[in-house]
């Protein structure tokens, strides 16, 4: 672990739970965090009158450099835009924009930004609901990511909500296509109890997490309820699949995932036994982990997202009493 990475955040900021992270084509790492979790005794500098030194709530949306300096700072509800209810996923496309996901009840919005915060669309709508077949409408998208060949957005739809991948036209927001588990359909009917000892689900469960392009053109997602990652072509096909710690119960095994530099392997979240596992990437056969329940540095309490550097290193982030960022180097 690094463990003076990042450095102290300037003008007494801090940071709640951090639900998304990313790394950008300069090797800058983005964070999206919840201001509205810090607890009273967290932001007393922010308290009117100010009832402590320390401190105040950062800005949602975080930028820092490779050495771990804060380069930029904005986000959050303004005019032109709905800002989700509970921040959930960041991603920096190949053009340096920044696109966020929430994940609330009231969330069925993607938003994009240029880097420096300028709102530049938004896909979807708040409050809105929409079905695992609207084309329309999303409901409490989990992530996000765009291919640089295709300029297509790929949503993770969603957290609780809906149950599927759904891909849009990056530059217009134009529906292009939607699949489920194993590229069928997906229906709205409720979502099977995952089952260790029961037959493998035929549908995503209500955590469709996480969504990633790799290298050889295709589709990793996070059926986190049911504690396995599904790999897909681009069009939906269904290519291949891995359970994660199989007799894992509570939220699942498989919040979100990357990839090392040179492709070989793939590193996966783990919120419930708070590690992170190491696969080889072309067979999703299990290596080993890192990690384990704790405060320490090294050790986890709810890691929720990763991203990897071109040097290999790991950025972890953590909600629920996680609050930060942490920086494995290889």
């Amino acid at each position: 672990m690094d463990a003076l990475w990042p450095k102290q955040l300037p003008n007494h900021w801090i940071v709640g739970q951090v639900s998304g992270i990313a790394v950008d084509t300069r090797d800058h790492v983005w964070i999206l965090h919840r201001p509205g979790t810090l607890a009273a005794d967290e932001k007393g500098a922010a308290a009117n009158p100010p009832v402590s030194e320390c401190c105040i709530p950062a800005p949602p949306v975080i930028e820092f450099d490779a050495q771990g300096n804060v380069v930029q700072a904005w986000g959050g509800p303004a005019t032109g835009y709905e800002w989700p209810v509970q921040e959930h996923g960041i991603n920096v496309d190949y053009q340096g924009n920044v696109w966020i996901s929430g994940a609330a009840a009231e969330d069925g919005q993607i938003l994009e930004f240029t880097r420096d915060g300028k709102f530049v669309r938004q896909i979807g709508h708040a409050k809105g609901k929409g079905g695992n077949n609207d084309t329309a409408t999303l409901w409490r998208p989990a992530a996000i990511c765009v291919d640089p060949k295709t300029h297509e957005l790929y949503v993770a739809d969603g957290e609780g909500g809906n149950r599927r991948v759904i891909v849009f036209d990056a530059d217009t927001g134009a529906y292009k296509r939607h699949w489920g588990a194993y590229g069928e359909r997906p229906d709205d009917g409720p979502a099977p109890r995952y089952n260790p000892d029961g037959p493998v689900s035929k549908v995503f469960s209500n955590a469709v997490h996480c969504v990633k392009i790799g290298q050889d053109g295709l589709v990793y997602v996070c059926d986190r309820g049911n504690n396995r990652i599904q790999v897909f072509h681009q069009d939906g096909t269904f290519v291949r699949e891995a359970v994660i710690a199989k007799r894992t119960l509570s939220v699942g095994s498989t919040s979100d995932v990357d990839f090392s530099p040179d492709h070989k392997f793939l590193y996966v979240a783990d919120g419930t036994n708070q590690k992170v596992w190491v696969l080889e990437r072309d067979s999703l056969e299990i290596l080993g982990s890192f990690g384990g329940m704790g405060h320490n540095a090294g050790q986890f309490r709810n890691i929720h997202a990763l991203a990897v550097d071109s040097k290999g290193n790991v950025y972890t982030s953590e909600v629920s009493e996680g609050k930060r960022v942490q920086k494995v180097v290889p």
